[in-house]
């Protein structure tokens, strides 16, 4: 049931989004040198790396390191980068890993291949047997503002804890915070 819910909520919003997410890629590539998309090398269900893409939110030269492990992240901001991140626009093209069976609309969100700290927890706890999500109930709980055991502490209860009424809810969370910029450090 999971899975036509993903399927069908991905082709209807991309149905809906794929002109403003043509305007955010022209805009991207006018603003800051280097591609639209960044693609990202995450962990998905049972640990196995996959390419997420993004809308480019840094320069080109930035670390593949998660952000809050940066020491002055803000220097690497592409032009509308604050803002595309404050808005979760970014995150628009992860629709197309949903259609791919990649990720789900909600799950833990995919952790980077080196943050081995949250990998090690997540795989202690279960938690890696899930498709990884473009929200969570992490995200709706703090987002950037959560330290990894936090993190891991609402994605077990998400594991233990999951319909599709409980998904409803953290969709609607995300929608109430995204349309605020709320937990988003950069």
């Amino acid at each position: 049931m999971k899975k036509v819910f993903d399927v069908f909520l991905s082709s209807a919003a991309l149905a809906v989004f794929g002109i403003p997410m043509l305007a955010v890629a022209l805009i991207v590539r006018l603003t800051s040198p280097g591609p639209a998309l960044h693609w990202s090398d995450r962990v998905g269900r049972g640990n196995n790396i996959f390419r997420m893409p993004k809308f480019r939110t840094m320069r080109v030269d930035t670390p593949p390191m998660a952000t809050h492990l940066m020491t002055q992240p803000e220097k690497f901001l592409t032009p509308i980068g604050s803002f595309l991140r404050k808005t979760s626009l970014d995150e628009l093209p992860q629709l197309f890993s949903i259609l791919n069976g990649d990720m789900s609309f909600v799950g833990p969100r995919p952790a980077l291949f080196n943050q081995e700290d949250l990998i090690s927890l997540r795989t202690a706890k279960k938690i890696h047997s899930m498709l990884p999500g473009l929200t969570g109930w992490a995200q709706v709980n703090g987002r950037d503002e959560l330290t990894v055991p936090e993190k891991v502490n609402y994605d077990e209860y998400y594991l233990k804890n999951r319909s599709l009424a409980l998904d409803f809810r953290i969709l609607i969370l995300t929608v109430k915070q995204a349309l605020i910029g709320k937990g988003v450090r950069h």
